[in-house]
Order: structure tokens, then sequence, then C-alpha cells
């Protein structure tokens, strides 16, 4: 019996070692992974279309990290489905450290507003980095004579359904602004989705949409050439691209915020140290004095955050658009 007892004891006590032994061995494979990393090209998958604030700061991001690791890191715009067909592939890839997501307040969003996606943001991937956020301004057609916030609304409210907005697509930052405005302002104007914000931005620009939330950093020039008419900007201060421009909030909506952020995520399991390293050179590129000066000339403030922090920020985001989605009543295909 006693000679039993000894032998189950000192299978465990080897069971164990093994097992020590082999979470040691991944440990030590892990971390010669991350000190050797990169050696080879590094993907940003871009879930969104070419042109926009997510696809500019990308490629810029891009270009930086290219000289500052010593392998070249390209951008894959994969837009469709407001973010969900780009974001499932990153959300499938292996977690190397090779296939990064750029992502933006559209995530936190579909964690409610698509609640039927394959992958969930805080369960499928890992903070790697915050990298800026922008306000967004409310630009309309010249054609619809509207030269005031107030004078929007007032139209609005006497006429129900008759103005469109722009987007583009469910979930976004500029769906959500459209959906965040028309609640707090008491106003009803029907959504148009679009693929991409391109298509949406071309549609305004044009006169076929009357209106559209857009990010100031790419909306400013049309603004400031008369193409379009811009009636406030989301932030809680006036941008200093456009500083003549009342914020929606003094114009007529008290209170209104809403702005575009961006960030890069990558698949769980994604070796800390990899994710430490990466963070750290987007964080030396943004502190960068000629960085800060050309967004801030842009419109985008830097936005620098451990991935600690980043992981209590996506948390918070997740919630603050949730009351929003419910509130507004807002659905996938709307």
């Amino acid at each position: 019996m006693l000679d039993a007892l000894v032998q189950l004891v000192i299978g465990m006590l080897s069971r164990i070692a093994a097992s020590t032994v082999a979470i040691a061995a991944l440990a030590s494979a892990s971390l010669c992974l991350a000190q050797d990393y990169p050696t080879k090209p590094i993907k940003i998958v871009v879930p969104f279309a070419a042109g926009g604030p997510a696809d500019i700061y990308a490629r810029f991001l891009g270009a930086r990290l290219t000289d500052a690791l010593g392998q070249p890191v390209v951008v894959d715009d994969r837009p469709g489905a407001g973010s969900i067909i780009g974001t499932d592939l990153v959300a499938k890839s292996a977690p190397d450290g090779y296939t990064l997501l750029m992502m933006s307040n559209t995530h936190t969003v579909n964690e409610t507003l698509i609640p039927n996606r394959q992958y969930q943001l805080m369960r499928d991937f890992v903070p790697v980095a915050t990298v800026n956020y922008s306000d967004l301004v409310l630009v309309v057609h010249p054609s619809t004579g509207f030269t005031s916030l107030t004078e929007l609304i007032r139209f609005a409210k006497a006429n129900p359904g008759k103005l469109n907005y722009a987007s583009s697509g469910p979930g976004t930052p500029y769906h959500m602004a459209g959906e965040l405005f028309k609640a707090m302002a008491g106003v009803d104007i029907v959504h148009v989705p679009y693929k991409g914000s391109s298509g949406a931005r071309t549609e305004v620009l044009g006169g076929q949409v009357q209106m559209m939330f857009d990010a100031v950093t790419t909306m400013s020039e049309h603004a400031r050439t008369g193409r379009v008419v811009a009636l406030g900007t989301t932030g809680k201060t006036r941008s200093p691209v456009l500083p003549n421009v009342p914020t929606i909030s003094e114009a007529g909506v008290p209170g209104y915020e809403a702005v575009i952020w961006l960030g890069l995520m990558a698949p769980k399991g994604t070796p800390p140290q990899i994710v430490d390293r990466l963070n750290a050179e987007i964080a030396k590129i943004q502190n960068r004095p000629e960085v800060r000066q050309e967004w801030l000339s842009q419109g985008a403030v830097p936005m620098v955050m451990t991935p600690e922090e980043f992981g209590r920020y996506l948390d918070e985001d997740i919630v603050k658009w949730a009351r929003i989605v419910k509130i507004s009543g807002a659905k996938p295909d709307q």
C-alpha cells in the first residue's frame, strides 16, 4: 500500500516537472521570438476604405516603423461590413506580431451594434497602442442654403425625414456622430450608409446627399474652398484646423461631443514582449515634435497609452457607445 502511494506521488511529481519544463520551454521560445522580432515584413490591416483617417495614419506610422524596426511595414486595406471583414481576418491570423489591426471607435460601437460577430474585441485581440484622435465636422452641401447649425435644426424639426446624412457605414464614428446629434437635437434625419468614407464624401461634395459628419482631417480643405459649408465641429473646444467654426455644443446642442480615435491591436496570444516593443516604438514616433506639429496642423491629437491603459480605455468606450446605440435605436443596416 505504501509502495503504491509512493509511486503515485512520484508519478505526480514527474508530471508536474514535465509540465514545468514544457512551460519554461514555451516561455523561452516566446522570449526568443520577441527578441528576434521582426525578421520579416509586418502588415497593418485597415478594415476601412482607402483615403480615410485610419488608412492615412496607418501609412504614416508604417513608414516610420519601417525605419525603426528594420523591416517593411505595409498597409493592407480590407474594407467591408462596417469593419467586420478586415477585423475578422486579423482575429484569425497568427499571434506573432506580423499582422496588426488599425481600429477605431467603430469597433467599440460594433460590440453592441453587431452582436453576432465571429470575434469579440476584448476576447480575441490584445491592445497594442493608441494612435491619435481628431474632431469630426458637420458639413452641408451649399445647395441646402444653411449657414448655421440653428438653421439646420429649425428646418429638420419642421420637416422630419426631409434631410439626409451620409456615413461610411453602420457603426462607424461618422454614423454614431449623426445618431448622437439626432438624439440630442431632437431631429429626424435619414441615415444614408456607404461602404467607405470616400464614397460618402464624394456624394456629399456632389450634392447627392445633403450633409455628413466627417473627419476634420479630410474635410477641412473642402470647407475652406467652399465645396461644403462647415456648421460645427464635434470636440469640446474649437478645432485649430477650423478655428472660425463653432463647436456643435456652442452652436446649438449643448454638451454634444463625438470624436474619432485610432489604435492598433494584435491577435490574442501575441507575446507581451512584442506588444511592448511595438508600443514603445509607436510612442517614440508620437512624441517627436515634428510629428506632433504635423498631426496638430491636421486636427489630430496624439494619444499615448501603455497597452494596459489602452485596454481600460477600450472597456470604457464599449460601455459609452452601448448606451448611445440603445438610446438611438441604431441598427446594423440603418
